[in-house]
């Protein structure tokens, strides 16, 4: 059974920094991590191997963006683990403008394995896919829960025997699941590059998951950098304001969206 769930933003992109940039994977909107930002990401694996071993994740699943599978790759070099790649935990996206394509989306595990060995694509195959058309705020709140049932049911079914687990996302993604995890879809929270939120399982009683860290970037050198919060979203007339999607994406198809175990159910369901 889990016992410790682990979330970590990714860390400094090097968009922030520059409007010149080539994505490695050739995917729109995801670009690779500062020097800087590799050097939060290690200082995260330091942090991990510090910890006494039976409180270090021994399991790792990361967004299928470059930024977090960048962001994990030390962690699991240290630790010795694989990385499993969940589309569920990827970047949030406001709605898409009428009539201007769809969000990219990742490719799949396979795929990425090509730029870091360490993803095992055959152990894990992404349980939740969110939709390319974008979410609004109550929308990646519901992925959160979706993803966190879901993903906590599938580990303690496939991997009984481990106990801590190591989430890597995006700002938004982050947030979403550290207040689904304490059942507040309101608690104020604001996370840096490569900080880290800590969630215990409770014995008893109560809230199921008990914080024991929210953001903190003590092992972080530079500290706090670009910290966000929901409250960073823009709105107008009451609404997230729409984006633009990705130009050549008009006529794709969104699919699969949502919980690949609900999907999977229905057609069996269907099929009876």
């Amino acid at each position: 059974m889990i016992e410790t769930i682990y979330i970590a933003r990714h860390g400094f992109r090097l968009n922030w920094i520059t409007p010149v940039w080539e994505s490695p994977t050739g995917l729109p909107r995801d670009p690779p991590l500062t020097a800087f930002g590799v050097t939060q990401a290690r200082e995260l694996a330091e942090y991990f191997l510090s910890l006494d071993e039976d409180r270090r994740p021994t399991l790792i699943f990361s967004s299928p963006y470059y930024r977090c599978l960048q962001t994990s790759q030390p962690s699991a070099q240290v630790l010795g683990l694989p990385i499993y790649v969940e589309h569920g935990l990827s970047e949030w996206y406001s709605p898409v403008a009428p009539g201007t394509g769809l969000h990219p989306r990742p490719a799949s595990a396979s795929a990425l394995k090509t730029y870091f060995s360490e993803i095992n694509p055959e152990a894990w195959s992404s349980i939740y896919y969110p939709t390319r058309k974008g979410e609004d705020v109550d929308q990646v709140h519901d992925r959160a829960h979706s993803v966190l049932f879901d993903l906590v049911s599938e580990v303690e079914s496939r991997f009984p025997n481990h106990k801590r687990v190591l989430l890597v996302s995006h700002a938004a993604t982050v947030i979403a699941l550290a207040r689904d995890l304490v059942d507040d879809r309101q608690m104020p929270l604001r996370v840096g590059c490569c900080t880290l939120s800590e969630f215990s399982r409770r014995k008893r009683g109560g809230l199921e998951w008990e914080v024991k860290k929210l953001a903190e970037a003590e092992f972080l050198t530079g500290g706090v950098q670009r910290d966000w919060g929901m409250e960073d979203i823009q709105i107008a007339n009451g609404k997230v304001v729409e984006d633009v999607g990705v130009p050549g994406s008009e006529n794709e198809v969104d699919e699969p969206v949502g919980s690949v175990l609900l999907l999977n159910t229905s057609r069996v369901m269907s099929s009876l």
